[in-house]
């Protein structure tokens, strides 16, 4: 028996009308009828809102507005499928439908994910984020060996260079390389000793996480931090504004995103190279504290603002599968305890 969803709301005289040629066709086209609210969940009011009464069946979508004769051809042609399926390949189909009529452990863990992922993206960012801040907050009252773990964990992760990153609990926020040329600050090598002439994977400067007089060093470094803090922000306020934020187009996500952080960044790494042929138009350059917040705030922000609203797209679309599915084994149960 062909299943036909009718996507409906309350006070809809469309609704009603639809939902009325469709009882009249029965005999003519058997079938089985799930009525869907859009008002019951938002992804179905997003979607269909401005289209109601919305009738599928199989394949086959018809929207507002329609009459008894498109129902009748559209349930005419679902009806000559299904028959063509069952003469190709019976057992398919057969096997395919009773998917469809089943609700599995993974159907429900997949439609729980869909509708809360959200809240899931930012509980860990917010871990994520604040579990480097956490790293000095331990150091600051004597709990060492945790601290290590933090600091050991996010390590692979960035390359905590101590003059590239916040400290708390000191006496500046930040200790920038003597290189960056930041009047009025003590420069890293001046409260540390470290310099990496020396050192050219600078190790002494990623070990190292402060004392009580230059403070401990949070765990990720500053452009870290502001590209995971822009990305908390603008989930939390796409989440407290209904989800209904557009995505940024993708040229204006490399524009306002990726081309400041590959400027600063790739031009910092070019010049410390020490090569000859860019020397003369790339002298050795040191970012500053505030360069690496932005463009990392930007890069964070742009990224999350261009890909949440596609991830809630695919998302309304997993929603929308699984009410649509849980609607119908429903009314399965509700027929097969009718007829015993």
């Amino acid at each position: 028996m062909l299943t036909v969803t009718l996507y409906t709301r309350s006070d809809c005289h469309l609704c009603e009308q639809a939902k009325a040629d469709l009882q009249a066709l029965q005999d003519k086209v058997p079938h089985r009828l799930i009525e869907l609210d859009i008002d019951s969940d938002a992804a179905l009011k997003d979607s269909f809102a401005l289209e109601i009464p919305v009738v599928e069946v199989g394949p086959y979508r018809l929207k507002a507005p329609f009459d008894r004769q498109d129902l009748l051809m559209t349930l005419g042609a679902a009806s000559d499928r299904r028959t063509q399926l069952e003469r190709v390949d019976a057992d398919t189909l057969q096997a395919r439908e009773h998917r469809g009529k089943t609700i599995t452990g993974s159907d429900k863990v997949s439609f729980w994910i869909s509708r809360h992922y959200l809240a899931l993206v930012n509980l860990f960012l917010l871990m994520y984020l604040g579990l480097p801040f956490l790293a000095p907050l331990l150091l600051k009252v004597g709990t060492i060996g945790p601290a290590r773990i933090i600091y050991a964990i996010y390590r692979p992760l960035c390359h905590q260079f101590g003059f590239r990153s916040w400290y708390l609990f000191g006496e500046q926020a930040y200790y920038p390389h003597a290189a960056a040329h930041i009047e009025g600050m003590k420069t890293f090598e001046q409260v540390t000793g470290i310099t990496d002439y020396n050192d050219p994977y600078r190790l002494a400067a990623r070990a190292y996480t402060g004392d009580q007089t230059v403070g401990y060093k949070v765990a990720l470094c500053e452009r870290d931090v502001a590209i995971y803090a822009a990305l908390l922000f603008f989930s939390l306020v796409y989440s407290l504004t209904g989800r209904h934020i557009p995505p940024l187009h993708w040229a204006l996500w490399v524009l306002i995103g990726m081309v400041p952080i590959g400027l600063d960044g790739l031009s910092q790494i070019l010049s410390q190279f020490n090569l000859h042929a860019l020397v003369a138009f790339l002298p050795y350059r040191e970012s500053t504290p505030f360069l690496r917040t932005l463009t990392g705030f930007l890069f964070g922000f742009s990224t999350a603002w261009f890909g949440i609203p596609y991830a809630e797209e695919s998302m309304q679309e997993i929603r929308q599968f699984f009410i649509k599915k849980f609607a119908v084994v429903q009314a399965t149960d509700r027929e097969t305890i009718q007829i015993s």
